[in-house]
């Protein structure tokens, strides 16, 4: 069964969410509706099955109609998401309606409540006080408002939606996003409205958001539809503790040597967006032992992304980072191949990636490798593949340059390395019938 469904109206953005997915290790496919067969052919052999209408440019009735069509047949799913364009064309709320009126008539008991978090940071589509902007701009002062065929007459969520559907509305401010996922989880317990629109200015809003939003799913028994342009939900299917269908999440398993800022913030970002566990290896007194007890403990409470670094030591007296002699950065280099070589054997986490060349190559000679077999770029000098020869071979390996990359390098090689793992370990995921 789909863990996911997902609606889109457009061919381009419903591939591009499903890539979201997919970027967490659930196996997705997109199905254009042209025969609702193919919805009924493979709503029970992938993660996230996503459907593309193709009615952004429809009339509100007809749209409507297709996509209750598809949410009927596609069955029930533990998360529903409405993907909408990211500056709100076609029919929102139309289509919306259709989700949530498909969704009540199956489950006529079921608490059904929307989301509405359009907000796509990283392609500068952003919600502050209810209006939707592109890079800082409310969408009525920018090109959507003269499409040719769904000019954008509103810049408010709540009236793009209300345009079309009846259903009752709120705003949830950013200032109450801002303050976590107990103040968010507040807001939308006192809030009646059967949409609530989101404030987001980043991804670690709609993290914030998804996290309050899947405690009142398990608490209240809250069934959500997420109206979203593609982030939003993968979050929320993230925080819902949604899997691939027949198999274990992959775990990963990371070796960091560089120290630099840029590593410490690439490192940040991971244990925001992929709850990254890091244990640190002391500079002045290296002990994988010590590292090795942490990451046990990391992978007993569940963490699927563990990872060794090196701490960072405090700045000299001038103010600047103090400079490794070749015999401390020899030690280091050997101590993190003794965890990597010890973790893999004892931890067998399904791929490996590492940062910096000396490490990388440190690493494959701890694990008695031959070589690197090189399957694809996930980003300039960040080469994914897999070990060859030695007693681990076929280990997925990942390795990227210490410098190399902006601040979510290191986030898109370990979620590159974690799908991979998920398709290595659940084979082909489907074949046409």
């Amino acid at each position: 069964m789909a863990q996911v469904l997902v609606i889109g109206d457009d061919l381009t953005g419903s591939n591009a969410t499903g890539a979201l997915y997919a970027r967490q290790g659930l196996r997705a496919v997109t199905v254009t509706v042209g025969d609702l067969d193919r919805v009924t052919r493979y709503a029970d052999r992938v993660d996230v099955l996503v459907v593309n209408t193709a009615s952004r440019h429809w009339s509100p009735a007809r749209a409507y109609a297709a996509v209750r069509a598809a949410a009927e047949t596609a069955g029930p799913a533990p998360l529903i998401v409405k993907r909408v364009d990211t500056t709100l064309r076609g029919n929102p709320g139309s289509e919306l309606d259709a989700v949530v009126d498909a969704l009540a008539a199956r489950e006529p008991a079921a608490r059904i409540r929307t989301l509405a978090v359009p907000a796509f940071p990283d392609a500068g589509r952003t919600t502050v006080g209810g209006l939707h902007l592109v890079d800082g701009v409310p969408l009525t002062r920018t090109a959507v408002a003269h499409d040719p065929f769904d000019p954008v007459r509103h810049a408010r969520v709540a009236s793009v939606v209300g345009a079309q559907s009846g259903r009752s509305t709120a705003e949830l401010a950013l200032d109450v996003v801002e303050r976590g996922p107990d103040a968010v989880a507040a807001a939308l317990r006192e809030s009646p409205a059967d949409i609530m629109v989101c404030d987001a200015t980043e991804n670690a809003h709609l993290r914030t958001v998804a996290a309050a939003a899947a405690r009142l799913a398990a608490e209240d028994r809250i069934r959500w539809v997420a109206l979203d342009s593609g982030p939003f939900g993968a979050a929320l299917a993230a925080e819902m503790g949604l899997r691939p269908e027949g198999g274990a999440p992959a775990t990963v398993l990371a070796v960091v040597g560089s120290v630099t800022d840029r590593t410490r913030t690439q490192l940040a970002r991971t244990e925001t967006a992929l709850g990254a566990r890091w244990a640190d290896l002391d500079p002045a007194a290296p002990d994988p032992d010590r590292v090795l007890t942490a990451l046990r403990a990391a992978a007993g409470e569940g963490a699927t992304v563990l990872g060794v670094r090196v701490a960072s030591e405090p700045p000299t007296a001038a103010g600047s980072a103090p400079v490794q002699d070749p015999r401390t950065a020899a030690r280091l280099l050997r101590a993190l191949a003794e965890v990597a070589h010890r973790a893999v054997v004892e931890l067998r986490p399904g791929g490996l990636y590492a940062s910096g060349g000396d490490v990388a190559a440190a690493v494959t000679c701890a694990l008695g490798a031959d070589g690197f077999a090189i399957e694809t770029e996930v980003l300039p000098l960040a080469i994914a593949g897999h070990l060859v020869g030695g007693p681990h071979d076929g280990l997925l390996f990942a390795t990227k340059g210490g410098l190399i990359g902006g601040p979510d390098a290191a986030r898109d090689c370990l979620e590159h390395l974690r799908a991979a793992c998920t398709r290595h370990t659940l084979g082909p995921t489907f074949s046409a019938k």
